[in-house]
């Protein structure tokens, strides 16, 4: 086992779901936005069974508009934070919700990837948490642009994973109820 915290498995009991900028205005320009909100639902269904806290940004809400309603309604204990910086961390919020959880693992999904999740992403890293960016739940309007956020934060040290690898790290044993119940979400992700 490596020394390195930041290479070790996901730890339930030390992350938080931050869930970036999923708004209903954004989204129909992001590429692949169902693959991008499937796994984000999951995700926040999974969170919410497993009593992972979730924290919701979103960009300039009376412009973007708000965070999907059926991504909301997966997560009916969580915290929203209305921004108008990129960087989630340049405003009052997000850290002292961090905080207040005593999580440091920070599981980031959301868009725009190379963005809104890149600046707060590296300012999370920036104070020392462990991030888990899921790269299969965050996109950008331009697949270039997402692969090149993505690119990006793997070479700042975020651990790229996927969402069944979280799950997965989450559940971490096949013979619970918690898996059994979890097991026709993760079932969904397969096509």
């Amino acid at each position: 086992m490596t020394d390195n915290p930041h290479h070790a498995l996901t730890d339930r009991a030390g992350s938080l779901l931050l869930v970036i900028d999923m708004q209903e205005k954004l989204g129909p320009k992001i590429d692949a936005i169902d693959n991008v909100l499937k796994r984000n639902r999951v995700l926040l269904e999974t969170a919410s069974q497993l009593d992972v806290p979730v924290v919701f940004t979103e960009q300039y809400p009376k412009g973007l508009g708000g965070t999907y309603p059926e991504l909301l309604d997966c997560a009916p204990q969580r915290d929203v934070i209305e921004k108008v910086h990129f960087n989630a961390l340049s405003g009052d919020g997000l850290m002292p919700l961090i905080r207040k959880h005593r999580r440091h693992q920070i599981v980031v999904t959301g868009t725009e990837a190379h963005v809104c999740v890149l600046q707060t992403a590296i300012g999370l890293l920036a104070g020392g948490l462990d991030v888990r960016l899921v790269t299969d739940a965050v996109g950008s309007r331009r697949p270039a642009d997402r692969e090149a956020g993505i690119a990006r934060l793997r070479d700042a040290g975020a651990v790229c994973t996927t969402t069944e690898m979280i799950l997965f790290e989450w559940l971490e044993r096949a013979d619970t109820e918690e898996f059994r119940r979890a097991l026709p979400r993760i079932r969904d992700l397969v096509p």
